[in-house]
């Protein structure tokens, strides 16, 4: 059975799973940081706050080039305010692209919520990849949402309540509903425009330019 407990890490805020192998080799632990972000320089891990779209597709051309990329952001996770972003590109041209806000949220929400706005781009027999930088996020789309749905919605030996189950409940749907999509982690602030500029949509409500 897959592990569906979920760690939130302090530094770049995304969400992450211990292996079964290091669940085993240190119970209870909890550890603050992910592996993308424990022992890096905080230099490295900080990603460049409030960039334009237009500062992005400036410095950045790394990553897939076409797809639907989607991120979520969360000031003063948990509990804040946070936004979501989601851009479709072709040969790293955004064609698409839409973003929202809201007052208090979770980082969680908000990265969900970009997945989900992101299917909603597709046309139901369209093959494309969707990008999501959020392992929580991949890991509901692809397997746990399905075991969740046959469990009567809990998670779990002890069927614990799902957290976020109305945004779970609508991508899997989502998922469903465009069987051609490919949903697709990528690593977060790593260089890919696709995912930077999502970032950028994810932070649009905090400036007066997009």
């Amino acid at each position: 059975m897959a592990h569906d407990d979920t760690l939130t890490c302090s530094e770049c805020g995304k969400s992450f799973t211990l292996s079964s192998e290091k669940r085993r080799q240190y119970p209870g632990w909890k550890p603050k940081l992910c592996l993308d972000c424990y022992g890096q320089p905080k230099t490295h891990i900080k990603r460049e706050l409030n960039l334009t779209t237009a500062e992005v597709l400036e410095r950045f051309s790394g990553g897939p080039d076409t797809g639907v990329f989607t991120d979520g952001s969360c000031e003063r996770n948990p509990d804040g305010p946070g936004g979501w972003g989601v851009v479709k590109a072709i040969q790293n041209k955004p064609i698409a692209q839409k973003y929202g806000h809201a007052e208090i949220t979770t980082n969680n929400r908000m990265e969900l919520t970009a997945l989900i706005e992101g299917l909603k781009t597709v046309a139901a027999d369209e093959r494309i990849d969707v990008y999501t930088d959020s392992m929580y996020c991949y890991n509901i789309a692809t397997k746990w949402a399905a075991s969740w749905k046959r469990n009567g919605w809990t998670r779990g030996k002890k069927r614990e309540q799902v957290e976020n189950l109305d945004l779970v409940k609508e991508l899997h749907e989502l998922t469903l509903m465009h069987p051609k999509a490919t949903v697709r982690w990528i690593r977060g602030h790593d260089g890919s425009l696709g995912n930077e500029y999502a970032d950028s949509l994810s932070t649009a409500y905090t400036r007066e330019v997009v």
